[in-house]
């Protein structure tokens, strides 16, 4: 089971809201408490006035340090793409998964490893 299956499995008991193409999930400064995993579609984060900018993709997750932060500011912003379904996942959801597969606490690390990855090697061209 990868990260986008079991994310899957928690969408038939979790919270899925349905994002359309243009709209914003969340906006830069605002307060954050959950983060997302992106089911379907393609959402675009966004920082610094837009400036520096990643793409999203189904499996990922993003908006992860309102989990980790007390009092957490959004950092920048997200935008669908095209129409998402995304799983909204507070603390209490994102411990339950881990603890009913740990491998997807091990999986997202990967995952947001590699997008670090990328956004490094992106600011070495520039």
């Amino acid at each position: 089971m990868n990260a986008l299956d079991t994310m899957r499995a928690l969408a038939s008991t979790g919270e899925v809201i349905t994002v359309e193409e243009g709209e914003l999930i969340f906006t830069s400064g605002e307060s954050g408490n959950c983060m997302f995993g992106l089911l379907e579609g393609s959402v675009e984060l966004s920082w610094n006035g837009d400036q520096g900018h990643e793409q999203i993709n189904a499996g990922d997750v993003f908006g992860a340090g309102a989990l980790v932060t007390s009092d957490h500011r959004r950092y920048g912003n997200a935008k669908a793409l095209s129409d998402c379904k995304v799983l909204v996942m507070n603390r209490e959801k994102f411990l339950f998964a881990v603890q009913e597969s740990p491998m997807f606490a091990i999986e997202l690390l990967g995952s947001i490893d590699q997008r670090l990855r990328q956004l490094k090697d992106c600011t070495k061209v520039s």
